[in-house]
């Protein structure tokens, strides 16, 4: 028997609701079956757990960056850099909107949030970052043994300094450090210092 999309959004609706006015340690899942104005039963048909609900909610509300990714992974008649610029753009724009949508939030629970996305992101755009690189390397653009520790550090830099709640930031701050890693990439992939400036554009 397929699952029922409406139904399956209308749970994640649910759960964005209630976060508007509580944290998440205290909605349960039948909090979140009453609000959704189903079963509770029901809610396990779709998911296992309420950590589950919550991982869903993030990836649905920020799932842009990542079908750009995949998308742009495919994509070899565009050079490899320009399309992590692409990439950083999308963490960029996903950074902000998340920021948007969380406003109402406490701060115990945009920490756990927080966790929650940059973790969902890192995991899920590092092997297509991966593999845009590797296609560089093989293309003689970009000179580097490492493409999967390459991607892992740059997504890493770009969420946090992106999300700014870790380590908490003003905005001039954190163009330099996107200067710096820029930089780094130049100096690591044997690119001319300036030729990448483009990616924090």
């Amino acid at each position: 028997m397929a699952k029922d999309q409406k139904k399956y959004d209308l749970i994640l609706d649910a759960l964005q609701q209630l976060l508007r006015s509580r944290s998440v340690q205290t909605i349960s899942v039948s909090d979140i079956a009453q609000a959704a104005g189903i079963g509770k039963g029901s809610i396990y048909y779709y998911f296992p757990s309420k950590e589950a609900i919550v991982e869903a909610l993030v990836q649905r509300n920020y799932e842009a960056p990542l079908k750009t990714a995949q998308h742009l992974s495919a994509r070899q008649d565009i050079p490899p850099f320009t399309r992590m610029a692409m990439i950083f753009q999308a963490c960029r724009s996903s950074s902000t909107e998340y920021s948007k949508s969380e406003a109402s939030t406490g701060a115990q629970e945009k920490a756990f949030l927080h966790q929650t996305y940059m973790n969902h992101l890192i995991t899920a755009l590092k092997p297509v970052l991966s593999e845009i690189i590797r296609q560089g390397i093989q293309a003689g653009e970009i000179h580097f043994a490492y493409p999967d520790e390459l991607a892992e550090m740059v997504l890493i830099i770009l969420t946090v300094k992106m999300d700014n709640t870790i380590v908490p930031s003003t905005k001039e701050e954190i163009e330099r450090t996107i200067t710096a890693l820029v930089s780094l990439l130049e100096k690591g992939t044997e690119n001319p210092p300036g030729s990448l400036d483009f990616l924090i554009k």
